[in-house]
C-alpha cells in the first residue's frame, strides 16, 4: 500500500489548492472584460491606470493586515473605525494643539497600534470570539472618533492639514509623489502618452508614483517574504490551522496573534495617513464598511474563513480585482451601486470556492 505521505501530487491539483488561483482568474477576467467594455473610455491610458492603481493599492494596504490576521485564525471587524480613529487623530493634534504633523502622525501610529495590542489582549485574555471583541471596538471607536472631534473642533471634518503638512519630512513619505523627473522624461520621449493641454503643456498626464502606492507594494512584499520565508510565517499558519496542536510543538500562539492585531492597526494607520495627507482633511465617518472589504479581498485571495490557509499575493489581487472592477463601472458609464452587488456576488462565489478548496486539502466530504 503506498504511503500517504509520499504520494504523488499532479500538477493540475497543486495548481488547484494554490490560494491565488481564485484571485488569478477574477483578475484576468476583470481586465479582459473591461478591455472590452471600456478599452476605449480612457480605462487603460495612463491617467486611468493611475487611477484604478491608487484605489487597489488603498484595498491592498488595509488587506495585508487583514489577510495575516485572519490566517492565524481571528478577524479584526474595527478596521474602519480604526481608520477614521487615527485620521481625527492627526488632525486634532496638528490642527487644534499645534503640534507638528511628523509628531502627530508618529502620536497616531502608537495610539492605534496600542489599541490594537488592546484588541488582540482582550481576545486572548477572554476567550471570547475575535468578531465580538473587535464588533465591539468597531462602535466604540467610531463613537470616540465622533465625539473627540465634536468636543475639540465642534464638527466632524477637520480641515487645515495641507498646509500644515507642506515641507513636513514625513508627511511626505504618505503623501508625497516619487520619479517625477523620470516621468516628465517619459513625457519627453512621448513614452507617457498625451501632454495635458492649457497651462500644464509638456508635462506628463501622469505627475509620478503616489507614496501610498509604493506603502502597498511594500507592504505586500513584506507580508508574503514574512508569511513564507520566515520561521515567523509558519508560526502563523500554526496559530490559524490548530492553535493547540501550535502550542503543544513550542508555537507562541498568543504573541502571534496579539502581533497580527497591531500589524493590522499599524495598515489601517497607514491607510488614514494617506488620506488625510492627500485630502488635507480628516472626518470622522472615514473608513465605513472598509473592514468588510478588506475582507473580501482577503476571501477572494483565497485564505480560508477558518484560518491557515491563504496568501498575501491573492490579497493583493483581490485589491487589484476591486480597484479594476470599481473605476471600470465608472470609466463604462455604468451605476456606481452595482459596485457593491459585485461585492457581494464575488464573496459567495469565493466562499464557494474555497469551502471546495478546503475539502481538496482535508478530505472532507
Amino acid at each position: 500500500m503506498t504511503d500517504e505521505r509520499i504520494k504523488q501530487v499532479s500538477a493540475l491539483r497543486r495548481a488547484m489548492i494554490r490560494p491565488e488561483l481564485g484571485a488569478t482568474t477574477g483578475t484576468v477576467l476583470v481586465f479582459l472584460f473591461f478591455l472590452l467594455i471600456a478599452g476605449n473610455s480612457g480605462m487603460f491610458a495612463p491617467e486611468g491606470i493611475m487611477n484604478w492603481t491608487v484605489v487597489s493599492a488603498q484595498f491592498a494596504i488595509i488587506a495585508v493586515g487583514a489577510c495575516l490576521l485572519m490566517i492565524s485564525g481571528e478577524f479584526d471587524l474595527s478596521v474602519g473605525s480604526m481608520i477614521g480613529f487615527a485620521g481625527i487623530v492627526i488632525a486634532i493634534l496638528s490642527v487644534k494643539f499645534g503640534l507638528p504633523v511628523w509628531l502627530s502622525i508618529i502620536a497616531a501610529f502608537v495610539i492605534c497600534v496600542t489599541l490594537g495590542w488592546v484588541n488582540g489582549m482582550l481576545v486572548i485574555k477572554t476567550g471570547l470570539p475575535s468578531f465580538i471583541v473587535t464588533l465591539a471596538f468597531l462602535y466604540i471607536l467610531r463613537g470616540l472618533t465622533i465625539w473627540l472631534s465634536i468636543l475639540t473642533t465642534r464638527q466632524t471634518i477637520i480641515g487645515g492639514v495641507k498646509d500644515l503638512a507642506q515641507n513636513d519630512w514625513l508627511a511626505f513619505l504618505f503623501g508625497g509623489v516619487i520619479f517625477k523627473n523620470l516621468f516628465v522624461w517619459f513625457a519627453d520621449i512621448g513614452l507617457v502618452g498625451k501632454f495635458v493641454a492649457g497651462p500644464k503643456a509638456g508635462l506628463p498626464v501622469v505627475e509620478g508614483v503616489p507614496m501610498l502606492v509604493v506603502w502597498a507594494l511594500v507592504l505586500v512584499a513584506f507580508g508574503h517574504i514574512l508569511l513564507t520565508r520566515t520561521k515567523f510565517g509558519n508560526w502563523i499558519f500554526a496559530s490559524g490551522g490548530d492553535a493547540q496542536a501550535a502550542r503543544y510543538v513550542g508555537v507562541p500562539v498568543n504573541r502571534v496573534k496579539v502581533l497580527m492585531f497591531m500589524f493590522t492597526a499599524f495598515c489601517a494607520t497607514v491607510f488614514a495617513t494617506c488620506q488625510v495627507i492627500e485630502f488635507g482633511s480628516a472626518a470622522a465617518d472615514r473608513g465605513l464598511l472598509k473592514e468588510f472589504e478588506a475582507i473580501i479581498c482577503v476571501v477572494i485571495g483565497g485564505a480560508l474563513l477558518t484560518g491557515g490557509y491563504g496568501s498575501v499575493i491573492g490579497a493583493a489581487l483581490g485589491a487589484i480585482i476591486f480597484g479594476v472592477v470599481q473605476q471600470g463601472l465608472f470609466f463604462s458609464g455604468a451605476e456606481s451601486s452595482l459596485f457593491r452587488v459585485f461585492l457581494g456576488t464575488i464573496l459567495i462565489l469565493a466562499v464557494i470556492l474555497n469551502t471546495y478548496i478546503r475539502r481538496m486539502i482535508t478530505g472532507e466530504r
